[in-house]
């Protein structure tokens, strides 16, 4: 368990690791904590903080047994109950990964990392009953993230009157490795789906649990973005997640368009996966491999396995790929509202440098349909190339993805999709460089419209305090985050200031700017989608590179 509070300060590093053993038995508050936020799960009881906005805040509640030793590479099991009091008043350490990998849009707190580290966070408003709960699921290619990060913080929508929860899962090899032998020792005779799994337990924690923060279970929505978008399509797809949540938002990415990312290993090749991996680890069997060190574990990765760690059609957390499931009409059918930024992309078009450089590239992506492309993204100077790769990129990609998505809920189930696209232009983080764009005025990056909806904007200025919003930020931040809530109270998006959100029809393709204007449009560049769709390029699964 991850630490009791008694009144000892928090000292990163050894002291954090000692911590993560100890039991919460304390019934002193803590560092942070104050009186009156005493709520009882059904594990114990637990304090919270009082916010200065009235926000009530519980950090690092345990919701599954740490998964170490023998319990790595295992489902979730049950927190182990406490007397006293656990002291919720700080971020867990984020889950291990390889820090290396964190770029500009993982832009973390000061965490430990740690095996031990499945916690969840909840903010609730100062009074609520029956309020919407929105849970919210990361990103980061599935090999990196954290609930800590500032910009997923849920203060401000809870400020709005619904629960906010968020929380870490399992990455990387810890989260999706496969093996015979993990198969052969599981209930469900699968193996290397541990991080939805972990996501599962958690809505179900918040089945449980909820109510006692003023939220309802009946109505919760879940949310994700980049791997955390691909997560909530899985989620949809997945049996064992019926009747957890009642909405859906995913945030530029999902696991219906195929070949997107996520979904697309087969048991078969994830489980010879593992068993390559135990070779370069030089383990004799899943015992040794238990008892190796967590770091080595990390860097113990043999070259030629794959393009990173992901979900698998295991055949019981995801009985088929997730486009399989859909056009089945198996899918756990909600309300869906769904989404993508105008200078994002997952694909190698990206960034030319010049005219040369970027036909080259399309002849690499788009081999003898390649004069195609160059006529349908023009480019008459270097200039011209750059912005021409950018938007080709985008629509090869998470453009056309989401467009794959919202027609898959619309044409396989009975409830509504709705479309956003997001266009307000800001800088990145201080200091951060992500692409060739300006860094001055990055533009709608990858993660960008994130704080928007969540009332976050201000978080970047509680790390580095050098950014500076305008009205207008804080004008279109009051009406994304007013629009979630509205969806995620009653599954239809209700815009502020009279912009009447149509539902996706593929026919007509209306969609939502949110941008220097809030407007209803038509699908930007919708007449060339379909030549993506039928190019049908080799695209790479996302693996911890993300191009904005």
């Amino acid at each position: 368990m991850r630490r009791t509070r008694d009144g000892l300060g928090f000292i990163a590093g050894c002291a954090a690791a000692l911590s993560l053993m100890a039991a919460p038995a304390s019934s002193q508050t803590g560092r942070g904590a104050t009186s009156g936020q005493l709520v009882r799960v059904d594990s114990g009881a637990i304090l919270g903080k009082r916010l200065p906005s009235g926000v009530r805040a519980f950090l690092g509640i345990p919701y599954v047994a740490p998964p170490v030793r023998q319990l790595r590479w295992r489902e979730p099991q049950p927190v182990k109950a406490w007397s006293g009091v656990f002291n919720a008043d700080r971020f867990s350490p984020e889950c291990l990964q390889g820090l290396r990998n964190r770029n500009g849009n993982q832009f973390f707190g000061e965490e430990a990392t740690s095996e031990d580290c499945l916690y969840l966070n909840v903010w609730a408003p100062a009074t609520a009953r029956k309020a919407p709960v929105v849970v919210f699921i990361y990103g980061g290619a599935f090999n990196i993230g954290s609930a800590a990060m500032p910009i997923y913080g849920g203060e401000g929508v809870a400020k709005r009157g619904a629960v906010f929860v968020n929380f870490n899962y399992r990455l990387g090899p810890f989260g999706f490795m496969a093996h015979p032998a993990l198969t052969a020792e599981s209930a469900g005779h699968a193996s290397g789906n541990y991080a939805l799994l972990d996501q599962i337990a958690a809505l179900k924690w918040v089945q449980r649990n909820i109510e006692k923060f003023g939220g309802d279970p009946n109505n919760v929505t879940i949310a994700g973005q980049s791997a955390g978008g691909a997560s909530v399509s899985l989620l949809q797809a997945s049996p064992l997640a019926q009747g957890l949540f009642q909405r859906v938002i995913s945030m530029s990415g999902n696991s219906v368009s195929p070949g997107f990312m996520g979904g697309a290993v087969t048991r078969a090749q994830a489980e010879a996966d593992g068993v390559a991996f135990q070779s370069a680890l030089g383990a004799s069997d899943i015992g040794q491999m238990r008892a190796l060190g967590g770091d080595r574990i990390l860097t113990g990765r043999p070259r030629g396995v794959g393009l990173g760690w992901g979900p698998i059609i295991d055949g019981y957390v995801l009985p088929a790929a997730a486009a399989d499931v859909f056009a089945g009409k198996r899918q756990n059918d909600v309300p869906l509202m769904v989404g993508f930024t105008s200078d994002e992309s997952f694909n190698p078009l990206a960034d030319a440098k010049s005219i040369a450089d970027y036909q080259a590239r399309a002849r690499r992506a788009f081999g003898d349909r390649a004069d195609e492309l160059l006529r349908l993204y023009p480019a008459a100077t270097d200039a011209d190339a750059a912005r021409a790769s950018r938007e080709a990129a985008r629509d090869a990609s998470v453009a056309l993805a989401t467009r794959d998505y919202a027609r898959a809920q619309v044409t396989a189930g009975r409830s509504p999709a709705f479309v956003y696209f997001f266009s307000k232009a800001h800088r990145y983080p201080p200091g951060v460089v992500l692409s060739d764009l300006d860094p001055a005025t990055a533009g709608a990056y990858h993660t960008s419209e994130v704080p928007f909806w969540f009332d976050a904007i201000d978080a970047f200025n509680k790390i580095r305090p050098t950014r500076a919003w305008t009205a207008g930020d804080h004008a279109l931040v009051d009406r994304m985050a007013a629009t979630l809530i509205s969806f995620a109270r009653a599954g239809r998006p209700t815009v502020p200031g009279g912009v009447a959100w149509p539902a996706y029809d593929p026919q007509q393709e209306r969609i939502v700017e949110f941008g220097d204007q809030v407007r209803v449009i038509s699908w930007p560049n919708r007449e060339k989608l379909d030549f993506f769709r039928a190019a049908s390029p080799q695209r790479p699964a996302v693996s911890g590179e993300v191009r904005d």
